[in-house]
This record gives structure tokens, C-alpha cells and sequence, in this order.
């Protein structure tokens, strides 16, 4: 299967390859910028807060989100798909939870719902990864320009998230405070990739650095500001166990909730393909047949991992490419270490609160950032085909669907039929969809 060129000179050099070793302490430090640029924790906190969880139902929610995410990180990365690739909670199915816990009744009848179609959802996953059947549909489906197009759109559709929910939109702060927070974290990580480049390979700890460091100088700035607030860290204990399933929580099975979940899950794998191509271009390594298969599979056991200790359904994050494409480090050694980091997040109230601390405008700074070298990463992928009338169509027509979605008005999206609503609550999966439809049905140019 060809869904990039056979070679890429367009790729970003790679300091550190997938498969090349790093030292325990550099690979700890390494993982840590991405467990803290991935914003994990956003996902349960909104679910604790739609379905009205108490505090203590909202922090298990949160630990067990975090061991999910550990644990799935180390299964996508170490046994299945085997690229640096991080698992995290998905924002997809935050409609479907909703709908399935109130349906259900609420409470703990409405929560074990949930879990329960979860665990069914994902087990279908892990049989289409071992019958190959997702695979024969990218083969078929996902062309060049269309991989392109979707690398494109996942960088594209995140990007006003980054700037109007992250910045504009956090409540850190006052809005000039927020946006003077952003453009500090931003020139901070700007600096240090261009110090990188200056010095060469004696710059390469400022290129490795740049998104830990820009980080922290946003915390330096928030402190002087008076913005940071640790006062949940000290609160928060060190160790906390984390949920155990059939004593803390348990499993309900109903068919339409089911059903819901398992449409959930087909939308999970349309979105996280948009990721693996990401990763894929980033790497410089085309993805294999084998290596679709084995991340559908590797998807599916996430997933069940996570219904098994409590928590919703995770899924790839395209933001750890770009972060790979900006500090050059691609080895699954560091992601080794992201899962570690997530599972002692989980068992660790204080460190889990430490991370949720960091100022939301911050991150966005640096998240804005990624966002757009995703999209450029996109772009480089459409050039190396020949853009006919007909390719045009493929790459305008997702993108305007993607602005249109990411802008849509959320009363107007919740008036509409719930499965409506699964559809266009996902621009990837919405503009993904619109690219696959037309480079099938729009006729191409005939050779003369």
C-alpha cells in the first residue's frame, strides 16, 4: 500500500529515529513534554461535569483516564503498531456517554452503561484489526492526496481549538493576560528551535527541550503574574488507588447503547487514521499494511483497557506529531516513558493535579504551534501530486467543512439527531469522509 511517496525528502531530519535507543533519564525527560502538551485530564473533567459526578467520582475518573492512556501508549507503541504513538481519552464519544448514561438512568447503572458498551465497542475493533477488514478499506479508500488531505485537516481543525478554547477561552486569567501568557510559551519554544537550528548539533538539547522549556517559562511568566495556582497540588494526596472493576464500578450490557458505542468506535478509527498518517509523514516511514492492521488491533485493546479500569474510550493523538516534528525526537523509548509517566499520574493524585495546574493558556502557546506543523506536514504530502481540478475539490471542499464544524454553533449541533450530532462533532471525521467520498466520485482528467 503507497499512501505517501516512496521517499519523502520533504521529511523534518530526525535527531533520534524510532528505533534508536536513549538512556532511561533522557527518555523519562523527553516524555514528559508530551504527557504535558496532551492536556489529558481535559477529557474526564468534562465528562464529570456533563453527567454531574461528585469530586471524588470526578478525581477516580480522572486516574483511571490516566493509567488508560499509560497503558494503551505502551501497547500501541511496544506490541502492536510499534510507531511513537501516545493514547489518550478521546473527545469523540463525549455525546454518546452523555446520551447512554441518561438513558441508562444515570448513577452508577448509568456509568456501567457506558462501560459496558465500551468493552463491547472495542472488542469488535480488535476483530476487524485481526480479520484485516479496516485495512482493505484505507487500501482502497485512502490514496495519496486524500492521506495528504487528512494529515491537513487533523492540523487545521485543531488549530482554533488551540487559539479560542485555549487562549481566548481559558479562565486562567484575563483574556491580555491569557494571550501575553501564549505568545511568551510560543516565542519561548520558537527561541529555542531556532537555537537549535543555529548551533547544529550542538544545539541539539535546545531542539529536544524546546516544548519543556516553553512550558516552563509560561509557568515562570503565570507566577509573576500571580495567575499560577498549585493549591490543588498541595491538597492533593500522593498516592491514590485507583478504581478496581467489580468492587468500584461494574459492567451493564444494553443493545442500543451498544450500538451507539460500537458507531462511536467506527468514527474513533476514521479520526486516528488522520494520526497514524501524521506520525507516519513525520517519521518519514509509510505505514504498511501490517502496521494498519496491528494499530486497529492495538486501537481495540486500548480501549478495552480502558473500559476495564473505568474510563471512556482513548484513541491516537496527532498532537505528539508534531511535537516529534519539532524536537526530532522520534524514539518509542520516550513514548515507553509517556506511558510510564501516565500510569504514575494515575496512582499519583498530587502529580496528575501538577499537570492539570499548568495555565490552559500556556499550553495553547505551544499547542497552536504543533497544530500548524501538522498542517504544513499535510501540505507537504498533497505537493508531491499532480493538483488537477479534481484534487482541488478533495482539498478545499474538507477544509471549508472543517472551519464550518469547528465553528458551528454548539445550541444549533444540539438540536440536531443524535447520530447527526456523532457525525458532525468530529470536523476530522466529518472532512475526512467529504475527501474519501469525492476522490471517489469526482472524475479525473482523462489522458490524452
Amino acid at each position: 500500500m503507497k499512501t505517501q511517496a516512496d521517499k519523502q525528502d520533504h521529511a523534518p531530519q530526525l535527531t533520534i529515529s524510532p528505533d534508536q535507543r536513549l538512556s532511561f533519564g533522557k527518555s523519562a525527560i523527553l516524555g514528559l513534554q508530551h504527557v504535558i502538551a496532551m492536556d489529558v485530564y481535559v477529557v474526564p473533567f468534562l465528562i464529570a461535569m456533563l453527567i454531574g459526578l461528585s469530586s471524588g467520582q470526578s478525581s477516580a475518573l480522572i486516574q483511571s483516564t490516566f493509567i488508560a492512556a499509560g497503558i494503551g501508549t505502551i501497547v500501541q507503541t511496544y506490541f502492536c503498531m510499534k510507531l511513537p504513538i501516545a493514547q489518550g481519552p478521546s473527545y469523540v464519544p463525549l455525546g454518546a456517554i452523555v446520551s447512554i448514561y441518561a438513558a441508562s438512568g444515570g448513577g452508577q447503572l448509568g456509568w456501567d452503561s457506558v462501560l459496558g458498551a465500551s468493552l463491547i465497542g472495542s472488542i469488535l475493533v480488535i476483530i476487524l484489526g485481526y480479520t484485516g477488514v479496516f485495512n482493505k478499506i484505507v487500501k482502497s479508500f485512502i490514496p495519496q492526496i486524500v492521506g495528504g488531505t487528512i494529515i491537513f485537516i487533523v492540523g487545521l481543525s485543531l488549530l482554533p481549538v488551540a487559539i479560542r478554547d485555549n487562549i481566548y477561552g481559558a479562565t486562567d486569567a484575563t483574556i491580555n493576560q491569557n494571550v501575553l501568557l501564549a505568545l511568551i510559551a510560543g516565542a519561548a519554544l520558537l527561541l529555542f528551535v531556532i537555537l537549535g537550528s543555529v548551533f547544529r548539533k550542538k544545539g541539539t538539547v535546545f531542539r529536544t527541550t524546546s516544548v519543556m522549556v516553553a512550558l516552563v517559562v509560561g509557568c515562570i511568566a503565570a507566577d509573576a503574574m500571580g495567575v499560577l495556582d498549585f493549591s490543588a497540588v498541595r491538597d492533593a494526596k500522593w498516592f491514590s488507588m485507583p478504581q478496581i472493576p467489580f468492587a468500584d464500578f461494574g459492567f451493564s450490557f444494553n443493545f442500543s447503547a451498544i450500538i451507539t458505542m460500537v458507531i462511536i468506535y467506527f468514527v474513533l478509527l476514521a479520526e486516528t487514521t488522520g494520526t497514524w498518517f501524521a506520525v507516519s509523514n513525520v517519521i518519514d516511514k509509510p505505514l504498511t499494511d501490517k502496521n494498519l492492521n496491528q494499530g486497529v488491533i492495538g486501537e481495540g485493546i486500548s480501549c478495552l483497557i480502558a473500559a476495564l479500569v473505568g474510563s471512556t474510550p482513548v484513541t491516537g493523538y496527532s498532537t505528539n506529531a508534531g511535537i516529534i516534528s519539532i524536537t526530532g525526537i522520534a524514539s518509542r523509548r520516550v513514548f515507553l516513558a509517556v506511558g510510564g509517566w501516565f500510569v504514575l499520574f494515575g496512582c499519583s493524585g498530587k502529580l496528575a493535579a501538577l499537570i492539570s495546574s499548568i495555565p490552559t493558556s500556556v499550553i495553547g502557546g505551544v499547542f497552536a504551534i504543533v497544530c500548524s506543523i501538522i498542517a504544513i506536514n499535510g501540505v507537504q504530502v498533497i505537493k508531491n501530486e499532480r493538483i488537477g481540478e479534481k484534487e482541488m475539490y478533495i482539498i478545499a471542499i474538507p477544509m471549508i467543512i472543517t472551519l464550518a464544524l469547528v465553528l458551528i454553533p454548539k445550541d444549533y449541533l444540539y438540536s440536531l439527531p443524535t447520530f447527526v450530532q456523532y457525525l458532525l462533532g468530529s470536523p476530522i471525521l466529518a472532512a475526512s469522509l467529504a475527501a474519501i467520498l469525492l476522490n471517489k466520485i469526482l472524475p479525473g482528467e482523462k489522458a490524452s
